[in-house]
């Protein structure tokens, strides 16, 4: 169950030529696929490229009707390898992911699938993740294109722009016989807008044609010699062929006056934050007319040195905005700068962070710093001294006003009493080398689990603690690996690899029957019922036929003491081998999602309904607060008592608990206190429900005036 359903917008998809399409990125990106005539699609999701799995997931019917065959990915690799249909066939093909995670795991498939390149169009789209708000390691896309010597493109982030890199993609990769990478980042993938559409295109071959006429080239096939004459290949001939149609089809834009002193260079993808700054210094207006010439470079790899050079003449100096490090088309410009004799002075990261999003101050900051140093005349009287503008803003006040808040768990999230029950093992038997992994239970590693040494890829816990599978050891490693993880990668490079090398670590696998951190996919160990993929694999069996013995198996990770039990025998078994524990509860996001709106839909048609609610007793909580540094739920909370004599706040439940009970279970395996209650919240209730409300509030009330009864009389004796 994805985090959000696209099956009222992608009926747009159906719309013809001359019709006007309106709606977000990722939508004009499926939209543009069909009127490609794109044969097949394969992809795995990840920000910021989740949703397009999502848009195509539910457009399945839409891409029948054409035709056009749609996979949901084992992984990125997987997703690249399909692209081997578009090698000896002339079918149009498209694989997505997130980068750059994604792309290293593509990069085998994707090497060779450059290599011997392409009959048909090929067309990765990367969801490039960069900066700040991005949840994995600082990289860029650029350098596996160059790598792989595959064409980059990183188009403005409007939707015309964006649809017509799709079309120039697979023209692109036709004509040079190689993969083309589109790069867009999550402006690019939310964008909203309309362009102008065009009817959809069955596939002039589909897949079940290309089976019915087998056709094989050995000159593609990665063997030597022929992979010797691949790079040669790509040198003498599919280079100049992209070049060649770049140009042609003048992909690159020109913005502003022909002429100028300095003019700027910059990724297609930094267009929009570039005019909006020279808008902020009054060189722009709201329609992207600009008294500064702008080279934008909708297509980053292959550069192009006739269009530059072109660009340079006459200018005195040309800033170049390229997002990220290391500045590989900086470098590129200033060699072509140096081996033409042109004396133009070409600056980028003095005026702009090395690295780091390109955020709208970052680029108003560096463009007038550019503008001051190289062409003040251009800029008004009252911005061409610095620090007019919010330039140079120091955020330490900030930073001391508004405290840190680390990433952590949902609401009611049943990973949650799994590290519970982790940090309860290491106090009976010390602390141990934790291994953690990509996926939702990466937030251990936070306060107030603070539980995990490293993390090294998607599925891959188990196998960054195989180092320790010392004999001499006196204690067991743990790891963790997530079910989205374990079907990815964790299956063989973790489990098999433990199995095969005899390791006697402890493996912790969480499902939550979700791919739950991209936004609750459905996977092979998902326990709903899907109509298009095969689900309610356990991930049980899957372990035991990769020879795993001893194995535990969960189905409720709320039972702490459960949970705890089964880490404490796993560490303390005589028996050798992989121990491993299969942690099993519905992610709360999803449950709630799946939950929520029949329930909703029951209150406001007046039926019964019973919700549980989880509360503190003022009168016994002791202020201590340890059962939040083994919880951590955003809904436990303090509350400041009005009674003078306690100064400690207490514990306290808001209205955000989802009554998963994981406070109480905490309090209750840690042995902390019975201060933690349930509550059930009728709604709609009965006669039934009113009557025991009324004797419980009549026995309640009598007892008060007893006990209020006794204390007066007491105090008169």
């Amino acid at each position: 169950m994805a985090e959000r359903s696209f099956a009222k917008e992608v009926e747009k998809l159906r719309l013809g030529a001359g019709e006007e399409f309106a709606g977000e990125g990722i939508l004009a990106i499926t939209k543009a696929l069909l009127q490609c005539g794109v044969g097949y699609v394969g992809g795995y999701q990840g920000a910021p490229i989740s949703h397009l799995m999502d848009v195509l997931a539910d457009a399945q019917d839409i891409l029948g009707e054409l035709g056009v065959h749609f996979e949901a990915s084992a992984s990125e690799a997987t997703a690249t390898a399909m692209l081997a249909a578009s090698v000896h066939y002339p079918i149009r093909g498209a694989a997505t992911f997130k980068s750059t995670v994604g792309t290293n795991v593509a990069s085998d498939a994707l090497a060779n699938l450059a290599s011997g390149g392409v009959t048909g169009g090929a067309l990765i789209i990367v969801g490039e993740d960069y900066g700040e708000g991005s949840s994995i390691m600082q990289e860029r896309s650029h350098a596996f294109a160059m790598k792989s010597q595959v064409w980059l493109l990183d188009p403005r982030p409007n939707l015309p722009s964006i649809v017509k890199a799709v079309e120039d993609g697979f023209e692109l990769s036709e004509v040079s016989n190689t993969p083309v990478m589109l790069q867009v980042r999550i402006r690019c993938c939310h964008v909203h807008g309309h362009f102008t559409a065009k009817d959809n295109k069955r596939p002039p071959m589909s897949v079940a044609d290309a089976l019915s006429a087998p056709r094989r080239d050995t000159g593609r096939i990665v063997l030597p010699p022929a992979s010797f004459l691949h790079e040669k290949e790509k040198v003498a001939k599919r280079w100049p062929a992209a070049v060649d149609f770049i140009k042609s089809r003048k992909i690159n834009e020109m913005f502003g006056p022909d002429h100028g002193s300095v003019g700027i260079v910059m990724q297609g993808g930094m267009y929009n934050s570039v005019i909006r700054a020279l808008q902020r210094l009054g060189l722009a207006d709201t329609y992207g007319d600009t008294d500064v010439p702008l080279y934008v470079l909708n297509a980053v790899y292959p550069l192009v040195d006739d269009e530059f050079l072109a660009f340079c003449e006459g200018k005195q100096a040309v800033l170049v905005v390229e997002e990220g490090q290391p500045n590989y088309i900086e470098q590129a410009f200033a060699a072509m700068l140096h081996k033409a004799g042109r004396g133009t002075k070409l600056v980028g990261k003095e005026h702009l962070p090395m690295a780091g999003e390109y955020t709208g101050q970052v680029m108003l900051d560096g463009i007038g710093s550019f503008l001051r140093a190289n062409a003040p005349h251009l800029l008004p009287g009252e911005v061409r001294a610095p620090n007019k503008l919010g330039e140079g803003v120091d955020t330490a006040d900030l930073i001391n006003v508004v405290p840190g808040r680390p990433p952590g768990f949902c609401i009611g999230c049943p990973e949650r009493p799994i590290f519970a029950a982790t940090k309860l093992v290491e106090q009976e038997l010390g602390k141990h080398h934790i291994a953690s992994d990509i996926g939702c239970h990466l937030f251990s590693i936070m306060p107030p689990f603070e539980l995990g040494a490293t993390t090294m890829g998607y599925g891959l816990g188990p196998a960054s603690a195989s180092a320790f599978n010392s004999p001499e050891a006196k204690r067991r490693s743990i790891s963790f690996v997530g079910d989205g993880g374990f079907w990815h990668n964790g299956l063989t490079s973790s489990i098999g690899n433990a199995v095969f090398n005899k390791n006697d670590g402890v493996i912790v696998i969480v499902d939550n029957f979700y791919s739950a951190a991209t936004g609750g996919q459905d996977i092979l160990s998902s326990r709903a019922n899907n109509r298009t993929k095969s689900t309610k694999h356990p991930i049980d069996e899957a372990v035991k036929g990769m020879g795993v013995k001893w194995l535990r198996h969960i189905d409720r990770t709320y039972d702490v003491g459960k949970m705890q039990a089964a880490l404490r025998d796993a560490l303390t078994t005589e028996e050798k081998g992989p121990k491993v524990i299969v942690a099993s509860s519905e992610c709360m996001l999803n449950r709630q999602r799946r939950e929520k709106p029949p329930v909703d839909k029951a209150i406001k048609g007046g039926d019964r309904v019973v919700k549980p609610k989880f509360g503190v007793d003022e009168d016994i909580c002791t202020g201590d607060h340890a059962c939040m540094r083994l919880s951590g739920c955003p809904s436990l909370s303090v509350k400041s008592l009005d009674d003078p004599l306690r100064d400690d706040p207490v514990a306290a439940i808001d209205q955000n608990c989802v009554g998963c009970g994981n406070c109480g279970e905490v309090a209750d395996a840690a042995v902390l206190c019975p201060s933690f209650y349930r509550a059930d919240v009728v709604h709609n209730p009965g006669r039934w429900d009113r009557f025991l409300e009324s004797a419980r509030r009549a026995m309640i009330g009598l007892l008060q005036r007893r006990r209020e009864s006794r204390r007066l009389m007491f105090a008169d004796a």
